[in-house]
């Protein structure tokens, strides 16, 4: 029986959502309900007879399910975290080990190269309310715990992530707190040596995204807002839209008030700490490792190449490549893509610019016959989230099919019975089956980047 994640780690973040996706992968098998158990499917999808209060209330509590005391952060087992993926991933050797920024896109890639990978940044839910609307509140109650837990961990950083447009509901009862490692720590460290070979790869997964912060402490930074619909100017600056969306949520205030920013510091939840790069390299000089790096300044920048490098790959193997998957934040699926031939390409959320990035790739590439789409349902209508017509517009680029799996757009952004009804949607909608692949080789990944050198805003340092 695989461990159980470790209690403290959210099961609903991005790292953890996509290490469980990727670690089910490489044992062959689907990644169901969103990493929840089987037995949710029922009552998740009998969930949209509710209303929305009843749908908003449902959401929250499971979220704060979640949480950990906040008196619990500074004893923290984060080695736990480690011997949890070396129980999630086969336990062979591999060719290569991926570290670094979570990133959906490059998921997908390292499904397809058969390896695992190491996040540098986890979310610790922590139990606190606090209205979304104040910022400066949310620190100050974050702060003292935040402090205990820097002190208590030497190796790490801590992101007290605050964003009340995206996470609006989720804020009201719980604090996120994202920790990034400075040092790869005894865990990943004896992982490595069981699973990569001397001559063995680690590849650093380096998104340079950055966002405006306020210092509380040394290793502690406090981040309002992130990367989404609204910019980073509407979080600290306001705006008509952000008026109008504190408006309809009855808000007391018509923009927010953080505190005092006093520097830039690697996004919390997309951003690399450059620090562990240090320790990876010299883990790598002391073990015989060779070190390779893609570095980009945004998590959707990895997307195109991804979705191209798999065009390329399938045409070698002599599979149609003209079917596309457009997963959304953890809301993703590699073993089904991979079993239905089709392309993926990733979004971090579901906002505007997501939809942007992925038109202005469809308006690009040669057209694909049929184009599918699962979207994370985070149940508001926030600052730049796009309506049911704009989804509809962006799917008819397809020459033949353009349809959603599972996601009912009448409902979006608070179908919640999404999560219980992608996974299976895939193998419905989708009749094509292939065995999965024998992996993609590093050198056919380098074969394929300098063949498109300057093709895409990502650098492969090797």
């Amino acid at each position: 029986m695989l461990m159980s994640q470790p209690s403290f780690m959210a099961g609903f973040d991005s790292a953890s959502g996509m290490a469980n996706a990727l670690a089910h992968y490489l044992r062959g098998e689907p990644f169901e309900t969103i990493g929840n158990p089987p037995v949710l499917r029922g009552p998740a999808q009998s969930i949209r007879r509710f209303s929305r209060k009843t749908r908003e209330k449902a959401f929250i509590a499971a979220g704060a399910a979640e949480t950990i005391s906040p008196r619990r952060v500074h004893r923290l087992d984060l080695g736990a975290v480690g011997d949890w993926l070396a129980d999630e991933y086969p336990d062979t050797t591999y060719p290569a080990v991926a570290i670094g920024s979570s990133n959906g896109a490059l998921n997908h890639l390292y499904a397809a190269m058969g390896i695992p990978w190491l996040p540098q940044t986890i979310l610790v839910p922590v139990r606190q309310k606090v209205h979304p609307d104040d910022p400066k509140e949310a620190l100050r109650r974050g702060e003292r715990y935040g402090r205990r837990l820097v002190e208590a961990h030497p190796g790490i950083q801590l992101h007290h992530m605050h964003d009340p447009n995206q996470d609006r509901l989720m804020v009201r009862a719980l604090t996120y707190f994202r920790i990034k490692r400075r040092v790869l720590g005894q865990d990943y460290e004896q992982l490595l040596r069981d699973r990569l070979p001397p001559g063995g790869t680690i590849i650093v997964a380096d998104c340079r995204r950055t966002w405006t912060t306020t210092q509380v402490a040394e290793r502690f930074v406090f981040q309002h807002g992130a990367p989404g619909g609204a910019t980073e100017s509407e979080y600290h600056h306001g705006s008509a839209r952000v008026a109008e969306y504190l408006r309809r949520y009855d808000s007391p205030v018509r923009r927010w008030e953080g505190p005092e920013l006093d520097g830039q510091s690697p996004e919390a939840e997309w951003g690399f700490e450059p620090s562990l790069l240090d320790d990876i390299q010299r883990f790598a000089d002391e073990h015989g490792h060779r070190v390779v790096r893609l570095s980009f300044d945004d998590p959707e920048d990895a997307s195109p190449l991804v979705a191209d490098l798999h065009r390329w790959w399938y045409r070698r193997r002599r599979i149609p490549s003209n079917r596309l998957i457009v997963s959304s934040f953890a809301v993703t699926e590699p073993y089904w893509t991979a079993r239905t031939g089709s392309v993926p390409f990733w979004m971090k959320f579901n906002t505007e610019p997501s939809l942007a990035s992925l038109d202005e790739y469809l308006r690009a590439v040669d057209p694909y016959d049929e184009i599918y789409l699962m979207l994370f349902q985070h149940g508001v209508e926030a600052v730049g989230v796009p309506g049911k017509e704009q989804w509809e517009a962006v799917l008819g680029h397809a020459r033949r099919t353009g349809n959603t799996l599972g996601v009912d757009l009448d409902e979006f952004p608070l179908d919640f019975s999404h999560f219980a009804r992608y996974d299976q949607a895939i193998p419905q909608q989708i009749p094509s089956r292939y065995p999965l692949p024998a992996p993609l080789q590093l050198s056919e990944l380098e074969e394929f980047l300098a063949g498109h050198k300057d093709d895409y805003p990502v650098e492969y340092h090797h």
